[in-house]
């Protein structure tokens, strides 16, 4: 009997289909906190041996770290059994002082100075860095990073960032499906803004969506998905515990969108954990399930940092949730009316 992680899923009107959970990989570039090239790797093996086919990573994690170790880890598997996604929008360099060099939030960075570059030839450069770092030829998806105010927080430079992938980089990708190099092209994003530019601009096959589809986060059920939903774009949803605070629940260092919860996420937090309770359900079951019940969403991405997490996202994913629980979710308002839920 297949289990509802790893059933295989259609992104969107491409010929891919993904596991529907899927591991993403920021934090064994080392996000905040170190991880050991041996835990890494165990924990790339258990979301293998737990039915995990898709697998998400970034030259931003870690400044190549992550790709390393999730190449090591696949690159003798079969290629046909596995999908990967990777991501354009960033190159990495020697830096120019290596003796001073810090990677900011990546701990375990690996020693490279990064520069944005959405153009023709960084997007090219930037497929053929991943390949090295992967040793793989072939990448399924290939996602624009991080093309948002989040990053690019001063309006100037995204406008400019923008038109250079509208003038020149976008080229780059067309050329890469239509050559076969890549399977799929999309944008990996914070915000709905950001969607909605591309929506506007760009034909895309997916988006890799994080941290606006949630138990917290569901707008983009309005105006956004539908617009998706008629474009055939597939959605691969990250973020989905927003933070952390719908893994760890209403704890007072809870952090929602990486930053600390406010007074009014940590109360309408806590009303979706009594609701839990009374349904005898993990409030982390219940944050993955739903965002994996949309039938936009090929895959729920989450990351782990050691074995366990692995194992228990997978057993997360597939337990048993009552149909009453979601109903009394909507009807106290916590939810949308019109917002899928697992069967």
């Amino acid at each position: 009997m297949i289990k509802p992680s790893t059933e295989k899923r259609r992104l969107g009107k491409t010929d891919l289909t993904l596991s529907a959970l899927g591991l993403g990989t920021a934090g064994l570039g080392e996000l905040f906190e170190p991880v050991d090239d041996v835990v890494a790797q165990s924990v790339l093996q258990s979301a293998w041996d737990g039915g995990c086919r898709y697998f998400d990573t970034s030259p931003f994690y870690g400044h190549g770290q992550a790709e390393i170790r999730i190449g090591r880890a696949l690159y003798r598997r079969e290629r046909d059994n596995f999908i990967l996604s990777t991501k354009v929008g960033r190159l990495l360099r020697r830096p120019k002082k290596p003796a001073s060099f810090v990677a900011d939030q990546w701990v375990g960075a690996l020693p490279f100075e990064i520069t944005f570059d959405y153009s023709y030839d960084g997007i090219m450069r930037s497929v053929e860095d991943s390949y090295l770092r992967l040793g793989m030829n072939h990448i399924d998806i290939l996602l624009i990073h991080d093309l948002d105010s989040w990053f690019h927080p001063d309006a100037d430079t995204l406008k400019m960032h923008r038109k250079v992938l509208l003038t020149s980089g976008w080229k780059a990708l067309e050329e890469l499906k239509r050559s076969g190099v890549i399977g799929a092209f999309g944008a990996g994003l914070n915000d709905r803004e950001t969607m909605r530019w591309y929506l506007d601009h760009l034909d895309v096959d997916c988006f890799l969506l994080a941290l606006r589809y949630s138990l917290l986060e569901h707008e983009v059920l309005h105006n956004e998905f539908p617009l998706c939903e008629a474009a055939g774009i597939g959605i691969i949803a990250g973020g989905v515990y927003n933070s952390g605070i719908l893994a760890s629940g209403a704890i007072p260092e809870a952090k929602f969108n990486y930053e600390p919860a406010t007074p009014f996420i940590l109360s309408k937090v806590r009303k979706i954990e009594e609701i839990c309770k009374r349904h005898q359900t993990a409030l982390a079951d219940a944050a993955l399930q739903f965002a994996g019940a949309h039938p936009l969403v090929a895959s729920v991405v989450v990351g782990a940092l050691q074995r366990e997490h692995v194992v228990n996202n997978i057993a997360s994913f597939d337990r048993n949730i009552p149909a009453d629980l979601w109903a009394e979710l909507k009807a106290n308002g916590l939810l949308p009316q019109n917002a899928p839920v697992p069967a």
